[in-house]
């Protein structure tokens, strides 16, 4: 029996496509290490984002295709992930150094569980494996510090840009951290603008995956001022199943695509009550709206998330329920998401920048 070869290896893998990107792993650099051992074979394959919603397939596919090679008795694989820009770079560098992706968490009315989305989607994507910070863009209704459960005020090191505080292994900064918590927030659009300006580039994030922005609700300067002063990688927009709330996503959906924001899709929160007695779902809005919003807006759904006592609890008590509870269904509900929402960033990068390598 000839021996194996990594020529042999990278040929089979050649034919595995990424599902997502609709090329093979190899041309897009993802197959990393290959080492053959006998009849063993070794390697790592490098996926686009740690939360990457097909990994499963991908396993199977290259473990399928690596079986089918005369000579390999065995597949052993090793993850790993490199995360690239999912909007295209502005010439003289990115607004935000060391941050790949900015993610915003947007809504057309308050009221509809954004701030809870925008945390336990950023808190998901941690446990998924990527960098991840959280910016409480609500000036006029900061709830970040609270959900979180951060008290004090950031410091500087070297008297120029402030240290995000930490918690649950996100990096997080908020103008509640910096003002009292009774201290209305009356300010106009051009010192909006400014702050904004200022706790985007004046914190020191490092190098980060996503930095996910929970803005004010509606069309405001908040919304407006960031998607001229950031390149966001997209935005989530979130709503409930009820008809007033959707309608105001149509609006959200057209601001945002007016300022060349792309829209990565729709999540449906409060989507319906699961009683904890009798496991009865009962919608307590309306059934089915999100979805059919989401289709004659022409993005995807990526997400419905229950009405449940345990997420409102993880709020109140800074602890949410993704990180409290990471295998139960509310969980599991913002995981998925969190997962679909990596991956549409993952086909907007391919999208942008699309590099090609050929096969030695």
């Amino acid at each position: 029996m000839s021996q194996l070869t990594e020529r042999e290896i990278l040929a089979a893998l050649s034919k595995v496509n990424d599902p997502e990107l609709h090329r093979d792993l190899v041309s897009l650099n993802m197959v990393q290490n290959v080492r053959i051992e006998g009849g063993g074979v070794k390697l790592r394959i490098d996926l686009t984002t740690p939360a990457c919603p097909l990994k499963g397939k991908i396993q199977g596919d290259v473990e399928n295709a690596l079986r089918a090679v005369p000579g390999v008795t065995a597949v052993e694989i090793e993850w790993g992930a490199q995360v690239r820009h999912g909007q295209k770079q502005e010439k003289g560098g990115n607004f935000i150094p060391g941050v790949k992706n900015v993610v915003l968490v947007g809504a057309g009315k308050g009221g509809v569980g954004k701030s809870t989305v925008a945390l336990n989607l950023a808190a998901a994507l941690r446990l998924e494996g990527a960098t991840v910070g959280l910016l409480d863009a609500d000036f006029y209704g900061p709830s970040v510090p609270i959900m979180t459960g951060i008290s004090g005020k950031p410091t500087s090191v070297d008297g120029r840009t402030l240290e995000p505080m930490e918690a649950h292994g996100l990096k997080v900064m908020s103008i509640g951290f910096l003002v009292e918590p009774d201290q209305a927030m009356v300010w106009r659009g051009p010192m909006l603008h400014s702050a904004i300006t200022q706790l985007l580039r004046d914190v020191n994030w490092g190098n980060l995956d996503y930095l996910v922005l929970d803005l004010p609700p509606g069309t405001g300067d908040v919304p407006l001022s960031l998607a001229q002063i950031v390149k966001a990688a997209g935005v989530v927009l979130v709503s409930t199943p009820q008809d007033v709330a959707l309608a105001d996503v149509v609006k959200a959906k057209a601001m945002f695509d007016r300022v060349d924001v792309p829209v990565l899709g729709i999540v449906e929160n409060m989507s319906d009550f699961v009683c904890p007695h009798c496991e009865k779902s009962t919608p307590i809005f309306s059934t089915g709206g999100t979805h059919r919003a989401g289709e004659a807006m022409g993005i995807p759904l990526l997400g419905a998330i229950p009405l449940d006592l345990a997420i409102r609890m993880g709020g109140d008590k800074g602890t949410p329920v993704t990180v409290e509870y990471p295998d139960s269904k509310q969980a599991q509900a913002f995981r998925e998401m969190a997962r679909k929402v990596a991956g549409r960033i993952s086909v907007q990068a391919h999208q942008v920048k699309l590099p090609v390598f050929n096969l030695g």
